[in-house]
């Protein structure tokens, strides 16, 4: 079948299309009917009953795969790489789950897990949905404030942590984060379970810290508990406009059917495949397409432990892929982009035969077409850009390689995936024509695996992705359609720029600027202007050993937007910087950067990757006029 025999046989009877879906995975009790109309958003299966460890797991042992391997460790920082089969896998998990359940864990408690990339992360996630019970990753090293309103929002019985994190060059001191956290909540678990690594054991308090390996011992291994459709599986706290956390909540049998769906439809991955996602299990690819999704497959599923370049440069990808041999490989944008910095010629490629990957897949921020037509021409296979949220947990938009590769469009995700009616909405709730900017948004029901309400917060989600645009949720993205059905997100709609009226896209400037050949990464943003009342500024960082005068790059910058955007963007200024501000997971922090550029009061966002970063920023932009003058720079301040 053609993708468009796929969509139009889900549009033309949605409930038969995820009840056939729904047979690649093993049910306890298979569900009557797909959706139900009930709650703020419907719900998907919600009378079945299955696990979801016994789906990523134990099945496939059952089924005789048990010495097929599930996860490659692999961590340049300590040069160490480890495997886990099946069988082992289950064995661990098995034995996991038997000490938690001892110590009172049952379904429905919920279990912080905060933990670096080490496949004990995975064995945590696994064992909590084996008992039934809701994990709520959060990133290894977050800061003890947000962890303790994470504490505080999702009540946990028990955390598991890890001694600590590796970073280069240094060691993350997980423990005393953990501590100072618990102290600052008002909320205290019961118990933590510390897994100490080599490089730093913690000191554990008595009678609330428990040894990893310790209180496993002498305990049963428990078996996976039938959880009904509709029961949490995990809640991931994304980032809030309010400064509060919205824990984004994932049912199980929704989830499940649609992560088995898209590995193979979307990323084209069957049991005994090697898929690789380079993210973090604290973020939500982690959750989908580092531990569930792959296992879910029966695929081998890489958990990698270092950086894009530094680790120990930037042929550090080249060298996982082709001694893992991994077939489709996922990662952010931005991670390619550092990687093209550091090589512009893609010479470390050559020292490694990738020739098993079939295709890369990038999401997390958007794919600027110059840096997609860099990677396919020196990889020499289809980079697929794909559009998805933490809220969706799988993909909105993508090319389904594992149906036909469609013909790629410069600067687009591609098309919907089933399950999304996307549509371009203007400020009143209209659609607007072919190629028109607007608000995207998707008409209800949202398909399996999306997000059903938040955390103990139904009318924060309401207000937050039903309310603006009725019987739709709001995606907070802006983009068009085109004649052929083809997306393309230019902006989160806060970064929608009015420039003297018009309404212009930060992704279409990015475009160009990305496009000149010393710029190894860029970012647009609108900052106060009296007379238009935003105007855009360009940031823009260059590619190791550009000599060229940075006064005729940002002339040539400016005369590339207004040669093919036109005089309308009114773009006129652009400043050199060394790096950009992100978050862990590669999002670039535009709406922060609006704020120092403005001069405003600005809080170092719990998310970023380096708060250095924001004073490298706020220096270069004071050097041309911007941000906020310190008395240093200005004595009559």
């Amino acid at each position: 079948m053609t993708y468009r025999d796929i969509y139009e046989g889900w549009k033309a009877d949605p409930e038969a299309f995820w009840m056939q879906a729904a047979t690649a995975i093993d049910w306890t009790r298979p569900p009557s009917r797909a959706f139900t109309d009930t709650g703020p958003a419907g719900e998907w299966f919600a009378d079945a009953m299955g696990n979801t460890c016994w789906n990523a797991v134990d099945r496939h042992v059952e089924a005789g795969h048990g010495d097929r391997l599930a996860i490659i460790h692999d961590s340049p920082i300590s040069g160490s790489v480890h495997k886990l089969t099946y069988a082992q896998l289950q064995a661990r998990v098995a034995s996991l789950a038997g000490a938690l359940r001892a110590r009172g864990i049952a379904p429905g408690d919920t279990v912080i897990i905060y933990m670096p990339m080490v496949p004990e992360a995975l064995e945590a996630m696994l064992a909590c949905a084996r008992l039934g019970a809701i994990h709520s990753v959060v990133f290894g090293g977050f800061a003890a404030h947000e962890l303790a309103v994470r504490i505080d929002d999702a009540r946990p019985k028990a955390i598991i942590a890890a001694s600590c994190g590796l970073e280069p060059g240094r060691v993350v001191h997980y423990k005393p984060l953990l501590d100072r956290a618990i102290d600052e909540a008002r909320h205290k678990p019961d118990f933590c379970v510390i897994f100490q690594r080599e490089q730093e054991v913690a000191a554990l308090i008595p009678g609330r810290d428990l040894d990893w390996h310790g209180f496993q011992a002498g305990v049963a291994p428990a078996d996976c508990v039938p959880v009904a459709g509709n029961h949490p599986a995990y809640v991931l706290y994304t980032s809030g406009t309010t400064g509060q956390p919205k824990g984004v909540v994932r049912h199980t049998a929704g989830h499940m059917v649609a992560l088995a769906w898209s590995m193979r439809h979307i990323y084209d991955i069957g049991a005994g495949d090697v898929f690789w996602a380079a993210s973090d299990v604290g973020w939500v690819v982690g959750h989908s397409y580092i531990c569930y999704g792959p296992l879910l497959a029966g695929a081998t599923t890489i958990v990698f432990e270092g950086k894009p370049v530094g680790t120990p440069d930037a042929g550090t990808f080249w060298r996982v892929i082709a001694e893992h041999g991994v077939s489709s490989f996922f990662t952010a944008p931005t991670a390619i982009r550092a990687v093209r910095r550091d090589d512009p010629e893609g010479a470390l490629i050559c020292d490694h035969d990738i020739s098993g990957l079939k295709a890369l897949f990038l999401a997390g921020e958007r794919a600027d077409p110059d840096t997609v037509a860099w990677a396919a021409e020196k990889l020499g296979v289809p980079v697929i850009d794909h559009w998805w949220q933490t809220e969706t947990g799988w993909a909105i938009a993508a090319n389904p390689l594992g149906v036909e590769l469609l013909p790629q469009k410069k600067g687009s995700p591609s098309v919907a995936m089933p399950g999304y009616d996307v549509q371009v909405l203007d400020e009143t709730g209209e659609p607007v024509p072919p190629g028109t900017l607007g608000a995207i948004a998707i008409r209800l029901p949202l398909p399996p695996g999306t997000l059903p309400t938040l955390w103990n917060a139904e009318d924060r989600f309401r207000k937050a992705y039903l309310s603006h645009f009725p019987g739709f949720y709001e995606t907070g993205d802006a983009g068009y359609v085109d004649e052929d059905g083809y997306l393309y997100i230019m902006a989160r709609t806060d970064d929608v720029i009015n420039v003297a009226g018009h309404r212009l896209s930060t992704g279409a400037m990015e475009e160009v600027l990305a496009a000149h050949p010393a710029v190894a990464e860029c970012a647009v943003i609108g900052v106060s202007d009296p007379l238009k009342g935003q105007a855009p500024l360009g940031l823009l960082c260059l590619k190791k050993g550009v000599e060229t005068p940075h006064e005729q790059i940002i002339a040539e910058v400016v005369r590339m937007v207004r040669d093919q955007i036109g005089p309308v963007a009114a773009f006129k200024s652009a400043c050199i910087v060394e790096r950009l501000p992100k978050t862990r997971s590669g999002k670039i922090l535009r709406a922060t950067m609006c704020k120092i550029a403005d001069g405003e009061e600005v809080k170092t966002p719990a998310t970023i990757d380096d708060p250095v970063i924001l004073d490298e920023v706020g220096a270069a932009l004071r050097r041309i006029g911007l941000g906020r003058r310190e008395e240093a720079d200005n004595p009559q301040a």
